[in-house]
């Protein structure tokens, strides 16, 4: 079932009612939906989906020549192309008066088996391709290799594109379709657990607890979840030993170069290299108190994946646990008694969703342009503060906390938040508080009468 991505599909729709040529290039993550996404839009519209492997420069010409011609079934007059110029100048002659799809899924492969073809696509789209109406997609996972060898100002296919689109994965908001029978706290806690990837939140079955999913659909080392980040790295880097040390460290609460090098035992030039393919690859991501210089030194590593994030944290450390099948045990004294933990850290990033989300629907005192996290040195107390939601518009600032606890929100975290305020210089300040479990009634009663304070709650993440 197709779920969400109507903004991408419509937009590649009104591209394609153009009948003009088109050269999309659709990029992001593995696993992030790409190919259901292309696969949705060429439903009923006549085209061809090549996708590539890893592989010789002649393997893949042929297996590209096969594909095209099966799919236009001139077998009988065409065996094969001699050269990729010949098989694209074939394809614009093809489109030359009708609308066709050209979608070539993994590119990067090509691009790296086949030296030139960049140059040779420059050349057939300035000569031939642009006067077509085909509508040529190249698809690419390697997010890096794409923005610099297909869209950077330095490749050769620089300019020809028409499109592109970076697929994110879903934010909480659109992963609520997938747990229709779950209410909105079991929406959240499996999207803290499986994040945004749509072929992992289609893992889960909503007829079920999460504690019947995580055991059923990760724990269980038959299921398709229970490899899945292992086998992810193998597919992306040649010494996965080295990033699993990593990864594992900064999931087990190491963020600071410093301490992700004393618990992976890999040494700090090598760790630093290796964090910045993590970065690549949209596993993790460095993090920086906003308004903070780049080159500012309280950077701060965390896993971008909350998949990756779970699965290093409970999964990996347990294997041999599970390998013996002893699911029920890493479960109760490894999973259980940390959920709630685990569960607060991931709260934060959709409560960021959350208020981006207000932000864009005008509900909020006044707009923002930037929003993220804050932490540094309180001069006044001689101690480290931390903001969980810091944004800044030109009217003024937000200050947030979000909590993810079994009680209600009272006066005293507001109270701290107020504290906090100090720290910043700005006119007006609007305090914000996320609660799972509701507030006082005497900050409901404070917030009543004051217009600087937002309390949100679960009910507030309903669509």
């Amino acid at each position: 079932m197709f779920f969400g991505r109507e903004t991408e599909l419509r937009e590649l729709n009104d591209l394609y009612e153009t009948d003009s040529f088109q050269c999309v290039i659709i990029y992001g993550r593995r696993r992030v939906g790409k190919t259901t996404l292309i696969t949705e839009f060429m439903r009923d519209k006549p085209g061809v989906f090549y996708v590539a492997q890893e592989n010789t420069p002649q393997i893949l010409l042929q297996d590209f020549s096969d594909k095209v011609i099966h799919t236009l079934g001139i077998e009988d007059f065409q065996s094969s192309f001699d050269n990729w110029e010949k098989a694209f100048l074939f394809l614009g002659k093809h489109a030359q008066e009708k609308r066709f799809i050209v979608a070539i899924d993994e590119f990067p492969y090509i691009a790296r088996a086949e030296r030139e073809i960049k140059s040779i696509l420059q050349n057939a789209i300035d000569h031939s391709l642009k006067d077509t109406k085909l509508f040529l997609i190249l698809c690419g996972s390697q997010v890096s290799f794409m923005e610099r060898e297909v869209l950077g100002y330095n490749s050769p296919l620089y300019g020809r594109r028409t499109a592109q689109m970076r697929i994110e994965p879903f934010s909480f908001f659109e992963s609520q379709s997938f747990y229709p029978n779950y209410n909105i706290q079991q929406q959240l806690e499996a999207y803290f657990i499986l994040g945004g990837i749509p072929l992992y939140l289609d893992q889960f079955n909503d007829q079920l607890s999460i504690e019947e999913n995580i055991k059923k659909n990760i724990l269980k080392k038959y299921s398709y979840l229970y490899e899945e980040p292992k086998n992810l790295l193998k597919q992306e880097l040649r010494e996965p030993m080295n990033y699993n040390a990593i990864i594992e460290a900064i999931a087990r609460g190491a963020t600071n170069m410093g301490t992700i090098v004393s618990k992976s035992k890999i040494n700090s030039d090598q760790c630093s290299r290796y964090l910045n393919i993590l970065i690549e690859l949209l596993i993790v991501e460095k993090e920086l108190p906003l308004d903070e210089a780049p080159t500012s030194r309280k950077s701060i590593y965390k896993l971008k994946d909350f998949f990756f994030r779970f699965w290093y944290a409970y999964v990996f450390p347990n294997i041999s646990e599970l390998e013996a099948s002893n699911i029920e045990d890493v479960f109760e004294e490894e999973i259980k008694g940390d959920l709630s933990n685990y569960y607060g850290h991931c709260f934060e990033t959709v409560c960021h969703q959350h208020f981006r989300r207000e932000n864009n629907k005008r509900n909020l005192p006044f707009r923002f342009s930037k929003l993220g996290k804050w932490w540094g040195n309180n001069p006044l107390k001689k101690r480290q503060e931390e903001i969980d939601l810091y944004a800044i518009g030109k009217e003024g600032i937000y200050l947030g906390e979000c909590k993810w606890r079994n009680e209600l929100v009272g006066e005293s975290v507001f109270n701290t938040l107020v504290e906090r305020r100090q720290l910043f210089h700005a006119d007006k300040v609007i305090y914000v508080l996320y609660s799972k479990s509701g507030f006082t009634e005497s900050l409901l009663r404070l917030a009543s009468d004051r217009s600087d304070i937002l309390l949100y709650t679960l009910n507030d993440f309903k669509l």
